[in-house]
């Protein structure tokens, strides 16, 4: 029996990959996007089926859960993709923007749950992957916003793993590290430019942005992200939490192997915070 899955933020990036890596497997995908760009489609007419989803809007939701049945005849899996972020400092980042940020990682994510929970609870079965970061269990400077959404999903997807368990259906998370990508990133920058920086920050600001830049860890690539994505979706197990990338897999070490002194003071030293304050 075919499989199908919805991804969510499907025009470019992680998410576009994903679902070439779902219809390479052999599953249906609707990709959606809030501008529908049918050239996914294109690749694989039989297994791609592209249409219009905004994770701010709940009709848009539940018409994309509608046309996706209507195409294929049923879905067994989400995938939560659809993300923002920016670089900023947090005093100067006005609320409008921290809202809608939050408007589409957090309850984004949480109006495609409730949109397809009771579709799944009816079926008698469904997985829903949500696709955090490594952010969702450590932080970094100059990402507050995005990191408190990332830390937000990770809760909520804890809490859903127990109680939708109830219902046959899954939870699962996927934690990729920093990814070899431009869509993300220049879509990060290009929010940014609109910000302002305090002056008091500019050094700090202009110093911790340069370290980002000389990451020290070896980046993932998009496939070996999507190939995890497929991974949890398939897992029948109780398992919550897939790390994806070599640079993620040294964080959590970090984070949950030693204690919290170790970890923070490795942290500051990885993330040019030490340096910074001996310079």
């Amino acid at each position: 029996m075919i499989k199908t899955v919805l991804i969510t933020g499907c025009s470019t990036g992680l998410g576009n990959t994903t679902a070439r890596k779902f219809a390479k497997e052999g599953w249906n995908v609707i990709a959606t996007m809030r501008k529908p760009d049918q050239r996914l489609a294109a690749e694989n007419p039989e297994r791609i089926f592209v249409t219009e989803l905004d994770v701010t809007k709940p009709a848009s939701i539940e018409a994309a859960i509608a046309a996706g049945i209507a195409r294929f005849g049923k879905i067994d899996a989400v995938v939560n993709n659809a993300g923002v972020s920016i670089l900023s400092i947090f005093e100067a980042t006005p609320l409008n923007v921290i809202r809608g940020i939050f408007e589409t990682n957090v309850f984004g994510v949480m109006n495609v749950i409730q949109a397809i929970t009771p579709y799944f609870r009816e079926q008698g079965k469904g997985t829903i992957v949500n696709i955090t970061s490594n952010m969702g269990f450590a932080s970094n400077p100059l990402l507050a916003i995005y990191i408190a959404t990332k830390h937000a999903i990770e809760g909520l997807s804890e809490s859903l793993s127990y109680e939708l368990e109830s219902q046959n259906i899954s939870i699962k998370l996927v934690e990729p590290g920093a990814m070899l990508t431009t869509s993300f990133t220049s879509n990060t920058m290009s929010a940014t430019q609109d910000l302002s920086i305090p002056q008091s920050y500019k050094p700090y600001y202009d110093y911790m942005l340069q370290s980002m830049m000389n990451y020290p860890f070896e980046n993932a690539d998009e496939n070996q992200v999507a190939n995890q994505i497929y991974t949890a979706a398939n897992d029948e197990s109780d398992r919550l939490r897939f790390l994806a990338g070599p640079d993620v897999e040294e964080t959590a070490k970090l984070r949950w192997s030693g204690s919290e002194e170790k970890y923070m003071t490795t942290m500051r030293d990885l993330l040019g915070q030490t340096a910074w304050r001996n310079r």
